[in-house]
């Protein structure tokens, strides 16, 4: 058993003790230069690094102040220049955040330019603007955001990713086009596991994952006080009070680009915290480390025996979070299976909450895909996610996740093709007993029994049960979807639940496509009609009142049957993915007629799904094939019905059966 939290509190301590080390003794105390004090053709220096971790100083040259331009106030025009600059084709991006000094006061930090021109013309924030990020509340003292971003943010952020293919990042640019994302492949550096001092001038990383995968953005040290910093002179998602993982970074070189050159560098060491992704720039705290979110995730092939064990922490946010682990998840699968294609996946995750075990989510589920089975593999994690993120009723803080994943690149599904009950006269309370045949892709027809527990508060009359897979939606609520036009949006937003609790129970209990499932049709629903049967169709409620049934109970209030919190269908897992559907009726009576009615049951032709064969009375069971439509039910012989063998005869004919 892996142990999740024992491993977070090891990685944590060992990088405390790292940290007391290595920064005990910085202190940096600056004097600082006004904007009001700045003049046209003043000249200084600013620093940073463009190999390795060595602090390199080249040329500034004040233009003047372009008043209320920046996102949080004024920008300082400047001219930068010196064989450094020459080298690196002007100010690249990794650059921002590069401490400038005029007359030995620091005036901020270099945080744009322009792109398609030699990038030795930028702009410098105000370093008076930067240090007013340390008074704003942390993420922890603000009352949490919990609306879908919309705002854009207008620059390029080159993300380093070490451990990730172009496929996972591909997705993860799809899912958040706003942030303009442009993720690097890079490499690691010997020295990415050993925590070192920062100090103005120095490369710093904010990171959004890390561990066995990493994924951040490379940026300068502007200024340090004591264990808080400010860098980039700009901001990175513009998140507001975050808490984004601090590393140190190892720059490997400065790559040209046409548009905007940019530091190629590796994220190393965690050694703090990003509390703060404002206008100005950023601010944290180093020595103190980020929670996040522990991620395990554990991938195996079952064509080839490969498998992977990947560990990550990623962020907590209601935005990313549920981005971020998807796309680690998604890349570790991509680099297991190594191919692209169809297939097969079957996997379980367990998130866990912040909140306390009632507040756990966990589930199962497959999934077939002709074109891509990798991204089957993360689509429901990413929605769940998401779903739990910004859910109306509670902030969900996640403690960790853990997903297993299985691909193969079989077809495992099966198809429904017969189906038996008995007894088809019942009483409320009363099991009724089913086979499920189903026939498996290019292999041999297998029976699943199942029971099923006619509600105490079921009606007399007819039930209608569905037998289906579990990703199956009937075809009357789809014929009745399309006759009054409800798209998938409509129903989204027609669905409600009163509580969290609800909602986990929604999430949890909401059938997996592996699944054999029997429910009760909803009586308000029509069913076809072709002309051939006599059964009379009712009308989705409120549409056209159906004629009452005999024995039908009278409702205790108002007309209204009330709903119970009880469940209402049987499930069963498979190791296949389930598809089709058919119905049964059953005859709900009282007990008393019940007993009278099966009494007489071997004088009865009743629940017999055969058409036009000479009835077979040795059970009181109603059987029904899937050809693919509701109500179409194909005929078979005693032979074929007994031997699970799809036997069909010529005769067609529309049939929803009553079992009476």
């Amino acid at each position: 058993m892996v142990k999740k939290i024992n491993w977070r509190r090891l990685a944590v301590r060992a990088t405390m003790v790292a940290l007391c080390c290595a920064f005990s003794i910085i202190s940096y105390a600056e004097e600082f230069m006004s904007v009001s004090e700045v003049q046209p053709g003043m000249t200084g220096y600013a620093k940073t690094v463009t190999h390795g971790t060595d602090i390199e100083s080249f040329p500034v040259e004040i233009l003047g102040v372009m008043k209320n331009s920046g996102p949080s106030g004024d920008l300082i025009l400047a001219k930068f220049s010196g064989p450094l600059i020459d080298q690196t084709g002007g100010i690249a991006q990794g650059m921002s955040g590069s401490p400038v000094y005029i007359n030995g006061k620091l005036l901020g930090a270099i945080a744009y330019g322009w792109s398609f021109t030699n990038s030795k013309i930028g702009m410098i924030t105000p370093i008076g603007d930067m240090l007013k990020l340390w008074n704003v509340p942390s993420k922890e003292e603000i009352q949490p955001f919990n609306a879908r971003e919309t705002s854009l943010v207008p620059i390029s952020t080159p993300l380093m990713a070490s451990g990730f293919d172009a496929a996972s990042m591909a997705w993860m640019q799809e899912k958040l086009p706003q942030y303009k994302f442009v993720p690097v492949d890079t490499a690691t550096a010997a020295t990415d596991n050993a925590a070192f001092p920062l100090e103005p001038g120095s490369s710093v990383a904010a990171a959004l994952v890390n561990g066995d995968l990493k994924l951040g953005a490379i940026g300068t040290v502007t200024y340090i006080d004591n264990d808080h910093i400010v860098a980039f002179g700009h901001p990175f998602l513009k998140k507001g009070s975050i808490n984004y993982f601090m590393h140190n970074a190892y720059i490997f070189t400065i790559v040209n680009s046409m548009s905007s050159s940019f530091k190629l560098g590796s994220v190393g060491a965690e050694i703090g915290k990003i509390e703060q992704d404002r206008g100005a720039g950023i601010a944290g705290e180093y020595g103190r480390l980020a929670p996040g979110i522990p991620v395990i995730i554990h991938v195996h092939d079952d064509d080839t025996g490969a498998q992977s064990l990947k560990r990550v922490k990623i962020i907590e946010d209601n935005e990313l979070t549920p981005v971020l682990t998807a796309t680690s998840v998604y890349n570790v699968v991509n680099k297991t299976i190594d191919r692209s294609g169809g297939g097969t996946v079957e996997f379980a995750y367990t998130i866990r909450s912040s909140k306390g075990r009632d507040k756990d989510i966990t589930r199962h589920n497959m999934y077939y895909s002709e074109d891509n089975v990798n991204e089957k593999s993360i689509d429901e994690l990413y929605n769940v996610l998401d779903i739990l993120k910004h859910n109306e009723f509670i902030d969900y803080p996640i403690l960790d996740v853990d997903m297993s994943v299985d691909i193969t690149q079989a077809k495992k599904s099966a198809r429904i093709i017969a189906a038996t009950a008995a007894p088809v006269v019942a009483s409320p309370g009363d099991t009724i007993y089913f086979k499920v045949t189903l026939h498996p892709y290019r292999g041999a027809d297998e029976v699943k029994t199942m029971t099923y527990t006619v509600p105490e508060d079921q009606p007399f009359g007819t039930m209608m049960l569905e037998v289906r897979g579990g990703g199956i939606v009937p075809l009357p609520y789809l014929i009745e979807k399309q006759r009054y036009n409800l798209t998938d949006e409509i129903i989204e937003r027609l669905r409600h639940f009163k509580d969290f609790g609800q909602l986990k129970k929604e999430i949890e209990t909401n059938d997996a496509n592996n699944d054999l499932v029997i429910e009760p049709l909803d009586p308000g629903v029509s069913m076809i009609n072709d002309g051939h049967q006599t059964m009379k169709k009712e009308k989705i409620k409120g549409k056209e009142p159906a004629e009452p049934s005999k024995d039908i109970i009278k409702p205790a209030k108002k007309g209204v049957v009330e709903e119970t919190d009880g469940d209402k269908k049987s499930t069963l897992s498979t190791p296949y993915i389930v598809t089709g559907d058919g119905q049964i009726g059953i005859k709900i009576v009282s007990k008393e007629k019940r007993d009278a009615l099966l009494a007489k049951s071997h004088q009865l032709n009743e629940g017999k799904a055969i058409i036009g064969e000479e009835p077979d009375n040795t059970d009181d069971t109603a059987a029904v094939e899937n050809s693919g439509l509701l109500g179409k039910q194909s005929s078979a012989n005693k032979k074929g019905s007994h031997d699970n063998k799809d036997n069909s005869s010529k005769d067609d004919r529309s049939v929803i059966f009553s079992g009476y």
